[in-house]
């Protein structure tokens, strides 16, 4: 049937090859991809060979343009060659040239070579069935041709030689996929050919080797050593075309290893047999050094192992292959062969300089097999020949040093200090006068360290700390040592002065120092280690510094709130001492303080950063509370100073919003803002004071908040009988009227509106309103008018402050001069009056003597300068009023009615001669 290419494959083909961009190659390639599979099915044998044959090789060729460079990937580079080969392949291949047959033999090789390439096996297989196919073929026609045996032998060959690498590339696939058998019936297809190209036998036995490769990483060990086995044998058949000795020797060690560890003691022999086979073939330093793992493995006798080890140093082995065999033989419990091989190596390689290494493990064995005495002796050999001109190399002398501060370190942590300083001693003799080392300064702290605990402190320790900071002095190791030593010594200055020097670097990171601290806590828990030492001797002023520094550097919030605990506690004892003076007390106030605002700050960052630390939040808690409760305590220490109290109240408010907001909490805290609120008036209250309106305004900030606290805490119960609304008005009175607010009184009437309101509240807003520098008179007189009434109202009169607020309305309200005599104030006097006598009549002799005298004055006075005024008759009435009060005057009513009676009659007769003087005129 006739047939066509797709439009689809045509159109994608030409914009590949001849208009496709960097961005579109892939998405062409993945749809070229897809149309592949209509080429397997539906057009299959329907394409004509012209139009295929020609996409296929514009395909064919692109793919290998755009290989060079790397243009596209290798699995691209598949799909390309995959589309090729299948445009190759639709058409019938009955007719086909052996040129034609050739070139898709070429292309479906090519194609599964380069899926293989990109792990994907099972579409390689695809194309090598096609190869061999079509290799099948052309054989078949080869062999019909019938021309002379010469000319066919060439082309016969060819096809045999690429029938070759496809089973081959087959084999490899079915190796990827687990079909061991597949593989191996390859493999033999390929072997059986080997007569009559003997030339690929290399090749075969170098595939057999990576087959054994991959299947031992798989731990296939029965399958890697069929394919080794298979390598070794093939690469003998023919010495000519051998892959080598050397490889020979790869693949039997490589042999000898799976046996090895297949099963050590089934397989001994054979494992063996292999390695011995592999030292044969070629000697090399893995083949020794394996033969004597497996007679160790297999239990074999000293002696057999002293002929392997020996073959190791006859050979002239790496001196490295050496060591690693001595520790082979110590750990296999091997102890005396070990250390005479160690001997006899160190002998052999004498005049190598790298015979340190081997005097280095020497003595490293020694020292783990409790052979300290040997290994001492050792140890002195190697500083004298350091000393000789034999020195071990800059690594060597690394790990030498380590080994020799582990064995210190190990000590020192035993407490036995004199042997961890003879180690330490040791290692100091290999850094010469005057060298400077950070190392060298480590070693000459940890000696100071050593000195310190056997108690040699005058000399020894001192000298060696003096080296430490020749070497490192700005590390914060040293300035510990150094503290330490001030501390023993009571010497208070050099060790706040090491402090300090701590706590600025403890800014920087920190190395670790012998594992003794966690490197990235290592400045806070010095600085904790320092106060601990210091309280340990009494010490507080220095230890108190070291919990300073430490809380100004904080690495662990934990650790933070445990150090600003120490310090309240040690300023409180400090506090708590009969000998304390005023000075010390402001200071330790003054301490107290800052440490509580660091308590609040260190909270405050916890709680930020939630997330990021290391405390619950019940620990956050637990602190919070703690530092309220002592900032609390404070405050009512410092009663009789008003500033500090109002501090710590304030204080003790922030601390209590890191608790959780229960009752208690907020009763407490409305007490704080209270409390503060109430220190600021007391300190507004200084007249003059260029702080006054400072303290007032904060505490009005302060009672806002208490505002908000209060309504939180009222909405919680039955507050009904708590004066907290009575307080707060008041003091929210008295800060607005002492800054001239003209809001106070809005203040006033919510006063007014309190459902419980008191006579004696009004009688203090009123003195309030009065107070310098406020001055509210209206205010004052509209307060002290309702506190009067409620008093007449009260069931029990209560006469002595009914009198005093007559005496302050009647005091504000009267005349003091000429020019404030107004008949509206006279009227609202005269009043007062009229109530003041009402009053007295009710209270039966109770009404104070002495305000009666004072009324009676004060309306006599009132008239005497209505006289003046010419106000005759308002004259004669207010006269009359102060006398109206004589009879109500107990003890002085006798005195004062003579003299009262005698001026009331003068000032009579006058008004009469004045009236008549004004009837005559008329």
């Amino acid at each position: 049937r006739e047939g066509k290419l797709t439009p689809e494959t045509r159109d994608l083909t030409e914009e590949l090859v001849q208009k496709q961009t960097p961005g579109s190659a892939e998405r062409l390639i993945d749809r070229l991809f897809g149309e592949a599979a209509r080429l397997d099915g539906e057009l299959a044998g329907e394409v004509p060979q012209p139009q295929a044959e020609e996409h296929a090789i514009k395909l064919w060729n692109w793919a290998v343009t755009k290989h060079v460079g790397s243009a596209i990937t290798e699995e691209q580079r598949a799909k390309v060659r995959h589309v090729a080969c299948r445009l190759a392949y639709a058409y019938e291949t009955k007719d086909l040239s052996e040129g034609a047959i050739r070139r898709q033999i070429l292309m479906a090789i090519k194609t599964g070579r380069t899926w293989l390439d990109s792990r994907k096996p099972t579409l390689a297989d695809t194309f090598f069935s096609l190869a061999v196919k079509s290799l099948e073929v052309l054989y078949s026609r080869l062999t019909a041709r019938g021309d002379a045996k010469s000319d066919l032998n060439i082309p016969k060959t060819d096809v045999e030689k690429d029938l070759f690498r496809v089973l081959s590339y087959q084999a490899e696939s079915a190796v990827a996929q687990g079909s061991n058998q597949e593989a191996v019936s390859c493999m033999q297809r390929c072997r059986d050919m080997l007569h009559r190209l003997p030339k690929e036998s290399g090749y075969l036995s170098l595939m057999c080797y990576n087959f054994g490769v991959d299947t031992y990483k798989l731990k296939k060990f029965e399958e890697s050593s069929f394919w080794l086995s298979q390598s070794y044998d093939i690469g003998k058949m023919d010495r000519k075309y051998s892959p080598g000795p050397a490889v020979q020797a790869k693949v039997l060690r490589l042999l000898a290893t799976v046996y090895f560890e297949w099963d050590c003691q089934l397989y001994q022999e054979k494992a063996l047999n292999a390695v011995t086979l592999a030292n044969k073939e070629n000697v090399h330093p893995a083949g020794l050094y394996l033969q004597v793992r497996i007679l160790l493995k297999s239990g074999a006798p000293d002696e057999h192992l002293k002929v392997a080890v020996t073959e190791l140093i006859d050979a002239d082995v790496p001196l490295e292959v050496c060591l690693n065999t001595a520790k082979l033989l110590m750990a296999e419990d091997r102890e005396a062969l070990g250390f005479d091989f160690l001997k006899r190596v160190c002998k052999h390689h004498e005049a190598s300089p790298e015979v340190g290494s081997a005097l280095v493990l020497h003595i490293e064995l020694l020292l783990q097999r409790g052979k300290e005495l040997l290994g001492k002796q050792k140890i002195e050999d190697v500083i004298t020949g350091h000393y000789t001109g034999r020195q071990l190399s800059p690594p060597t002398l690394d790990h030498f040093q380590l080994l020799l501060w582990d064995r210190a370190s190990k000590n020192f942590e035993s407490r036995n200090y004199s042997e961890a300083l003879q180690w330490y001693n040791y290692s100091l003799s290999f850094y010469s006068a005057g060298q400077m080392d950070s190392n060298l300064a480590k070693l000459q702290r940890n000696r100071a360290s050593c000195f310190l605990h056997l108690q040699q402190l005058d000399k020894k320790a001192k000298e060696a700390l003096k080296e430490a900071e020749r070497c490192e002095p700005d590390s914060i190791f040293t300035q510990f040592s150094v503290y330490k030593i001030a501390v023993l010594e009571s010497n208070t200055d050099k060790a706040i002065e090491a402090v300090n020097a701590m706590g600025k670097q403890a800014e920087n990171p920190v190395r670790n120092e012998d594992g003794l601290l966690v490197a990235e806590n290592a400045a806070s828990n010095l600085l904790c280690l320092a106060a601990q030492m210091a309280l340990e001797k009494e010490q507080q002023d220095v230890a108190m510094k070291a919990l300073e520094c430490l809380c100004e550097h904080p690495r662990d919030s934990g650790q933070n709130f445990t150090a600003l605990r120490c310090l309240v506690r040690l300023v409180l004892s400090k506090m708590g001492t009969t000998s304390e003076g005023k000075s010390n007390r402001d200071t330790n106030l003054d301490r107290l303080q800052s440490y509580l605002k660091m308590g609040t700050t260190a909270l405050q960052k916890v709680s930020q950063a939630n997330p990021g630390s290391n405390l619950s939040s019940e620990k956050t808690r637990e602190a919070a509370n703690w530092f309220r409760k002592i900032a609390w305590n404070a405050a009512l220490q410092c009663e009789n100073y008003p500033d500090r109290m109002r501090d710590f109240f304030v204080l003790s408010y922030r601390l209590s919003q890191f608790c959780p907001a229960d009752k208690a909490i907020l009763i407490g805290q409305k007490t704080c803002l209270l409390m503060a609120a109430a220190a600021c008036l007391e300190l507004g209250r200084t007249p003059e004071s260029s702080e006054q309106a400072e303290k007032l305004t904060q505490a009005l900030e302060h009672i806002d908040i208490c505002w908000e606290v209060w309504k939180t805490l009222k909405a919680s119960g039955d507050f009904s009988k708590d004066p907290t609304d009575t307080l707060l008005l008041l003091y929210e009175f008295e800060a607005r009227a002492k800054l001239s607010d003209p809001n106070v009184e809005t203040v006033l009437e919510s006063v007014l509106q309190l459902p419980q309101i008191e006579a004696k509240t009004l009688e203090i807003i009123a003195s309030l309103a009065m107070e310098p520098p406020a001055h509210f008179p209206s205010l004052c007189k509209k307060a002290l008018r309702i506190a009067l009434s409620l008093h007449k109202k009260s069931p029990s009169l209560d006469v002595s402050r009914c009198s005093q607020c007559l005496h302050s309305l009647i005091q504000l309200s009267l005349p003091t001069g000429l020019l404030e005599v107004e008949p509206r104030l006279l009227e609202e006097v005269w009043g007062y009056y009229e109530e003041a006598l009402f009053i007295i009549g009710v209270a039966q002799g109770e009404f104070p003597e002495v305000e009666i005298l004072w009324l009676l004055t004060r309306a006599w006075n009132t008239g005497i300068l209505l006289y003046s005024l010419g106000q005759f008759p308002e004259a004669e009435k207010w006269c009359g009023l102060g006398m109206s009060f004589l009879r109500h005057l107990g003890s002085l009513q006798e005195s004062y009615q003579t003299q009262m009676s005698g001026l009331y009659a003068e000032v009579l007769d006058r008004l009469d001669r004045v009236k008549r003087n004004v009837i005559d005129d008329e």
